[in-house]
């Protein structure tokens, strides 16, 4: 997927919202991350929440009640694809931080899918509690989480609590904190039988899809090593406006820190290593990496080049590069090397193949991204309607966390285990207590060697 700016929404100060926060804390207080730890506080928050029932809008009979939260293009696209290749569903709210983007997109919808939209004024929510207007109300039944990453595992965690299917956007955290929120929130999402399915496009496209069959099925032999690109030209930024606080400058330019978008390894490369992952069969038991900035703002965080040596189970290296540099060559795709042969898996709409070692072509399928990202909401929808719900926050989260592996491999000079990262690693981006007035200042981009592994 492209960069598409999207708007963050975050927790408030009031009281509403503070529960929330309330939550994340003693997440944060309680683990160093090992699953019978999480499970514990997925046990904790089933006693003492609310107990909320999955949102009716089940049945054939009426229509399943969606409300989208984060206006941006992200967010359009989401409610486009839903709205276009399911039947009997509307769009009956919309959430931002802006009001006038509640408004603009209400109309942009409404346009393409007259018959599926029924927004009332009164169901447009904006404001820093505008996501906790949509959980709050009875009459959504499954809500788009499109806002920018870092608000993504509390927002996921908070709409199960409420009973909401969901539909979230990758990653869905950029951090292990929120790696653990997630792990949470799915055991939860099971228990309580609410959807949870996520914008990992490819694990539902034709080519990619048929890649991993024919992998499991030995066509290429035994996997000894991966490559794996997602290098693009450079991304968006928006200049400073007068009288900005440093917290909305962040917001407005949320793919440049951190805490917000997770560099753009996490951010965007995911997908590329959602797909190792799946290919592999299991998240990688370390990275090593390295990286630099050239050509960022000085007043982004982020750097514009990452290479990562990614060791799976079986000693098995995936070779992963990603980068944004205006004017340089893009190359955005995978390779497996089998013992008896290799095979492309390519992005977008390119398609998969195998060669033998004389680059002689053995099979080839093609596959639609336009297609996979309609199946994922086709896929969502019809799961509620039967009852039998998907739930596969774990694997994303597990491929959020792999990229967020290899950024902190990157950002400190260190090698970086999969151990180290889910149980003992207490990096916690997201700002505490967070409100309109929080002064956030920029920690500046990573230094290795100077960069300290949390």
């Amino acid at each position: 997927m492209t960069d598409i700016n999207t708007n963050g929404l975050k927790p408030s100060g009031d009281p509403a919202v503070a529960t929330g926060s309330s939550r994340r804390d003693f997440l944060r207080d309680q683990l160093a991350a090992s699953a019978t730890v999480v499970g514990g506080w997925a046990m904790a928050t089933n006693a003492s929440a609310s107990q909320a029932e999955p949102s009716a809008g089940s049945s054939d009979d009426q229509p399943l009640r969606i409300a989208l939260v984060g206006c941006g293009g992200r967010g359009t696209g989401a409610a486009n694809d839903t709205l276009t290749i399911n039947e009997n569903i509307q769009l009956v709210a919309v959430a931002d931080l802006d009001m006038s983007k509640c408004e603009q997109k209400r109309t942009l919808i409404s346009k393409r899918h007259r018959e599926k939209v029924a927004i009332r004024d009164d169901k447009m929510y904006a404001g820093l509690d505008a996501y906790k207007r949509v959980l709050d109300d009875p009459e959504i039944d499954l809500v788009l989480l499109t806002t920018s990453p870092g608000f993504r595992p509390y927002h996921i965690a908070e709409a199960v609590e409420a009973g909401k299917h969901v539909f979230a956007e990758k990653p869905t955290c950029v951090d292990p904190a929120g790696y653990r929120v997630c792990l949470a929130a799915h055991e939860k999402a099971v228990a309580n039988k609410t959807a949870i399915v996520t914008g990992t496009q490819y694990r539902r496209q034709t080519n990619y899809i048929e890649a991993v069959n024919k992998i499991r099925e030995g066509a290429i032999g035994e996997i000894v090593s991966a490559t794996s690109r997602y290098c693009s030209n450079g991304i968006w930024h928006k200049v400073r406006k007068d009288g900005m606080s440093d917290l909305d400058f962040q917001l407005d330019n949320w793919m440049h820190f951190i805490w917000l978008s997770g560099d753009q390894i996490t951010e965007q490369a995911v997908h590329n290593i959602d797909a190792m992952n799946w290919v592999m069969g299991a998240p990688p038991e370390s990275a090593f990496g390295c990286g630099g900035r050239f050509t960022r703002p000085d007043d982004s965080e982020m750097w514009d080049s990452m290479s990562i040596d990614y060791q799976y189970p079986g000693n098995r290296i995936l070779s992963f590069t990603c980068r944004q540099i205006p004017g340089a060559t893009g190359d955005n795709g995978n390779v497996v090397y089998g013992t008896e042969a290799i095979m492309h898996i390519g992005a977008g709409s390119t398609g998969s193949r195998i060669v033998d070692r004389s680059g002689k072509e053995l099979w080839s399928c093609k596959g639609s991204i336009a297609d996979a990202y309609k199946q994922e909401h086709k896929d969502l929808v019809d799961s509620i309607r039967s009852g039998n719900p998907i739930v596969e926050l774990k694997q994303t989260a597990e491929s959020s966390l792999t990229a967020v592996m290899g950024r902190m491999a990157a950002y400190t000079g260190k090698q970086v285990d999969w151990n180290f990262v889910t149980e003992r690693s207490k990096l916690d981006l997201f700002p505490k207590n967070l409100t309109s007035t929080s002064e956030i200042t920029s920690p500046g981009y990573a230094i290795p060697g100077k960069t300290k592994l949390v």
